[in-house]
């Protein structure tokens, strides 16, 4: 099945549809949504990270947010992200995503593709969790603390994706 994501203007009106790789390479602002769970600890709260698989078709090898993706055609954003959350990450059981901020980027991606998103921050906070990730969208996963996050964005921006850094900012503003 071709996949597609709903193109849309800077307010969120939806324009239409587009074949997904075309947008990427067209750089067509679209829909899409991140999802970042998090778990209180002793220590303060800690993330759920993945690291993108390198066959990924763009971004592979870079730390990011839970999961991202983009909603379907008449798919609301918590059920497109409970949606990729299992099938990225093996994780299901989750009932509810809290919609927290949105926001748009352009980043110019390796591979000749644009990501030009109206991205909206989906967060829960989470205890016991099983994680099974998907080997063809993820290579490695962990739970980072956020002192130890924050220092590795400032200091090592390189090792993520070009969205993570703002969904970061807008969880941790809620």
């Amino acid at each position: 099945m071709e996949e597609q994501v709903v193109l849309v203007d800077p307010q969120g009106s939806v324009l239409g549809l587009q074949e997904k790789m075309q947008a990427h390479r067209d750089g067509a602002l679209h829909l899409a949504f991140s999802v970042l769970l998090y778990r209180e600890t002793d220590n303060g709260k800690e993330f759920l990270m993945q690291q993108r698989a390198m066959g990924k078709y763009h971004s592979g090898g870079l730390w990011t947010n839970t999961c991202c993706s983009h909603p379907r055609q008449g798919e609301t954003f918590e059920q497109a992200g409970l949606r990729r959350l299992e099938e990225e990450m093996g994780i299901v059981g989750l009932e509810h995503l809290e919609d927290v901020a949105a926001f748009v980027y352009r980043a110019e991606l390796d591979n000749q593709l644009v990501e030009h998103e109206l991205d909206h921050v989906l967060v829960a906070g989470v205890s016991d969790l099983e994680v099974t990730p998907n080997v063809d969208e993820v290579m490695a996963y962990r739970w980072w603390p956020q002192a130890e996050l924050e220092l590795a964005l400032e200091s090592e921006p390189h090792r993520f994706t070009a969205w993570f850094g703002k969904v970061f900012e807008h969880t941790l503003a809620n």
